[in-house]
């Protein structure tokens, strides 16, 4: 059994042996960075932006600090932006238990965006009040896994680079072109079983 939640929030010194990973995880460990991103690209007749996969000390910093550790995404931008983060749903799938969302999470005092992402969430191992609260459209998955005490580990595959296109640039406020960083990351739940795979680009960081 995996430890409590508040126990996962560690950064992982080492990949995950190929051994120990959660068989579920397998199936989307391997998967491009970009394969999230492309579902809802195409929908709108888009080819998604190219992603430049980096080594995780070669993302700079404040994103580093953002992005190459095992903790959950929302507390950790709750931490760093010093207030709430809110979510805002663009777009949406379902088949069965499986999920899809297109997101922007943004900064409860002046609705900054603060994160675009693509995630795929598998209702069932949630448990039914946590798949209740993810299918509301209310609060990120994040917080709803800290807030219903799910047992779970925040797995990084691949930290990159991208060149924003115009749709990004919008979604994310930008004013002139910048490089964003970003990373895959997957949850596991303590029977390792996969709970989701997320795509997350953070805006350009003061």
């Amino acid at each position: 059994m995996l430890a409590p939640t508040s126990l996962l929030w560690k950064p992982l010194t080492r990949p995950l042996p190929s051994r120990a990973r959660p068989p579920e995880a397998k199936a989307g460990a391997g998967r491009a960075p970009a394969a999230l991103l492309e579902r809802f690209y195409s929908r709108a007749g888009l080819t998604p932006p190219r992603l430049r996969v980096l080594r995780g000390e070669e993302v700079p910093q404040p994103y580093r600090s953002l992005l190459v550790h095992s903790a959950d995404m929302t507390p950790t931008l709750e931490s760093f932006h010093r207030q709430p983060i809110h979510l805002a749903v663009l777009g949406r799938e379902r088949q069965d238990d499986e999920y899809w969302r297109e997101v922007i999470l943004r900064r409860a005092g002046d609705s900054r965006p603060v994160e675009y992402g693509v995630i795929r969430i598998c209702l069932a191992p949630l448990g039914p009040a946590a798949a209740r609260s993810v299918l509301e459209e209310r609060r990120p998955l994040g917080r709803i896994l800290q807030d219903q005490a799910v047992a779970h580990l925040s797995w990084p595959q691949a930290f990159f680079r991208v060149e924003p296109d115009v749709r990004l640039g919008k979604l994310l406020g930008l004013a002139q072109p910048a490089a964003l960083y970003g990373r895959r990351n997957v949850l596991v739940d303590g029977n390792r079983r996969l709970l989701a795979e997320v795509i997350e680009i953070l805006p350009p960081l003061p």
